[in-house]
């Protein structure tokens, strides 16, 4: 740049057009980086830097810019701490800066594997009901810690999770027989990490349930 060839000094800072919290910042008439506002406050037009103070600003807005990025990941939805990690790593960001970033959000408590795993399973329990053992894999996979996995799993009821799974496919497995919809029923549920016995239990018991309630949900004539 042409600026690293002579003593840097600040020509220009300009408030940014579409972030007002962000500052552009000139050395010797060429747009070198954007700064928060805060940092642009201690500088002023003429004033001369060296190249030491020049890679400080640098990395103020290599954290600046990557904390941004974290946020933007977290409105989405929550997200684990190593989620983030993984995707400022993803995105080349250095890891002295990863860990200026990962701090700073912990300060301002944007992150909380707790209240992320809590999130998980209620989202987990209201649209695909799971095996424990399953949510336990898939909490492993986001970087939680085995202690707060056994925190959260230890409110989780198998055979009631497994029967709201299973309540969710009785349209699909209408009009087949009883063992086509146990087949079924089951294999489904094996897939969510449900063990044999707590399948075998809900199943009968929606069977019978289904029986009770809906005298034409199984084709009785393909069964005999």
């Amino acid at each position: 740049m042409h600026w690293a060839r002579a003593m840097p000094v600040i020509t220009a800072l300009e408030v940014h057009r579409r972030n007002k919290d962000c500052v552009k910042l000139f050395l010797n008439d060429n747009f070198v980086m954007n700064l928060p506002s805060l940092q642009a406050a201690t500088l002023y037009q003429g004033q001369v830097l060296t190249q030491a103070e020049v890679e400080a600003l640098s990395e103020v807005q290599a954290i600046q810019s990557a904390y941004d990025r974290a946020l933007r990941f977290l409105s989405y939805r929550p997200r684990s701490a190593e989620e983030v990690r993984r995707n400022l790593e993803r995105n080349a960001v250095a890891e002295a800066v990863i860990s200026a970033v990962m701090e700073r959000l912990s300060e301002r408590a944007y992150l909380d594997d707790l209240a992320f795993a809590r999130f998980w399973l209620e989202n987990r329990n209201r649209f695909k009901p799971m095996a424990p053992r399953a949510l336990r894999y898939e909490l492993r996979q986001k970087g939680i810690d085995g202690e707060i996995i056994d925190s959260v799993l230890s409110e989780v009821d198998a055979e009631d999770a497994a029967y709201r799974a299973a309540q969710s496919r009785i349209t699909r497995y209408r009009g087949t027989t009883r063992q086509v919809f146990r087949r079924k029923l089951s294999a489904m549920l094996r897939r969510r990490g449900f063990d044999s016995e707590t399948i075998y239990a809900v199943a009968l018991r929606l069977q019978q349930e289904l029986e009770e309630s809906e005298d034409g949900y199984f084709d009785r004539d393909a069964e005999e």
